[in-house]
Parts: C-alpha cells; structure tokens; sequence
C-alpha cells in the first residue's frame, strides 16, 4: 500500500495558485481513476487500486506549513514506512514544465517538506517535485509568487507539468523507483545537446579515420621505388 500526498492549501482562495500543484496532481489521480474524497482525520482521501497496488491519495487540510501533521497521522494509522509515501509538490528550482522523482533528500526551504521531514523523523522518502520556475521579475518576492496564480501561457504549461506528473505516479508504483527516476527525469533539451556531441564525435572518429587511411596510403606509395626511366633501354655492343 502507499500514501500519495499532494502538498498545498485548502480554501478556494488557495485553488488556483502555484503552491496548489500537489493537490491538483492528486485530484487528477481521482479524476482519472474514479477514486472519491472524503475526510479521514486532518486530510481529505481517497482510497482505491491503481494498476495492481492499493493507493490512499490525500490532501492535508492543514494549511501547507503544517502538512507534516496530517502525513504523520495518517502513516500511522496505516502503520507504514516513510518510503511507502510518495509527496508531490511545487518546486521554485525547476523550471516550469519539468518534473523530477527523488528518493529523499533535505527540503531545498520547502515549508511543506520541512514539516514532513519533522513530523517523520526522516528525510527518506520519495517525492515528485513539479516546477514552477521563479520569478522573472526581481521585484516579487517568493512568498507572492507561489502563492499567486499563473497568467494564462504559464497556466497552459502547468497543467501539462501536472499530467505528466500524474502519469508518472502509475509508473511508479509499477515500476519501482529506480526505473521510474530513469524515464521521466530526462531533461529533453539535455538529451538532444547529449545526442549532438555524440553526433559530433562519431563524424570526428570518421574524418579522423579517413585521415590516417589517406596517410597510410600516400606512404605507401611514397615507399613504392621509382621506374628509371633508363632501364628499359636497349645497350648497344
């Protein structure tokens, strides 16, 4: 069985926000495998199968800063291990658009992690982190920034970040950690790059190959001794 937390605020004023991420992953989770919400304690579940593994969802209501207070109960009451957990969350150092799996790691100055970590007595659990970039303008602060909502371009780029978060969470708990991390934490743009200097490096092999043949073939035929021009001429008594 595993928990899939989705970090964030609850009230509508919170909804639409970047800080809401995790739960909009969760709810699309619900959404697409008919799973429905209701409380349990300090945080709204939703327990159901997905693929071949019994899932609990759950938003904690206990306002991001402490959602560490709700996960904790509920690991208890479930009697699970921290790597039975899978958090999901917003992240400033991700560009938006980008999702990355980990194993564990410290919270990076997320309040929402810090109190998981707290509340846990570990930092060992996987989390999915889903990016929301920083601000482009240096005159907003963080705290407005994730808390405010997105215009409408960036809007657009957040909820496919969401749906490919949401995809990879079936990978997940069908494939393990390990293989999941190697699927879905590939930067494309550093793929392509890899790809060219892999490119570049074969026709530099070839051209350097071609190089020493056409070498190797001038000294042969530099080593070749050379017709005198005299020695097939008749000689006379």
């Amino acid at each position: 069985m595993k928990l899939v937390i989705g970090l964030g605020n609850p009230g509508a004023q919170y909804e639409k926000t970047r800080h809401n991420v995790g739960f909009h992953v969760v709810d699309l989770l619900a959404n697409i495998h008919a799973l429905r919400w209701e409380r349990q304690g300090r945080a709204m579940i939703a327990s159901g199968v997905i693929g071949h593994e019994k899932v609990v969802l759950v938003k904690p209501t206990t306002y991001m800063n402490n959602s560490g207070e709700a996960v904790g109960e509920l690991v208890r009451w479930f009697k699970l291990e921290p790597d039975d957990i899978l958090v999901i969350y917003d992240e400033l150092d991700l560009p938006i658009g980008h999702i990355r799996l980990r194993a564990r790691g410290s919270s990076g100055g997320h309040n929402g992690i810090n109190s998981l970590i707290s509340h846990l007595h570990t930092n060992q659990f996987p989390r999915l982190r889903v990016g929301i970039g920083r601000p482009t303008n240096k005159h907003i602060d963080t705290v407005n920034y994730v808390l405010g909502v997105p215009g409408s371009t960036e809007q657009i780029e957040m909820e496919i970040a969401e749906r490919k978060a949401a995809d990879a969470v079936p990978l997940y708990l069908e494939k393990g950690l390990d293989a999941t991390m190697n699927l879905i934490n590939v930067d494309p743009e550093a793929q392509q790059k890899a790809e060219e200097k892999r490119r570049l490096k074969q026709e530099r092999r070839e051209q350097e190959k071609k190089r020493k043949a056409e070498e190797l073939a001038r000294q042969a035929s530099a080593a070749k001794p050379e017709n005198n021009p005299t020695d097939n001429l008749a000689t006379s008594d």
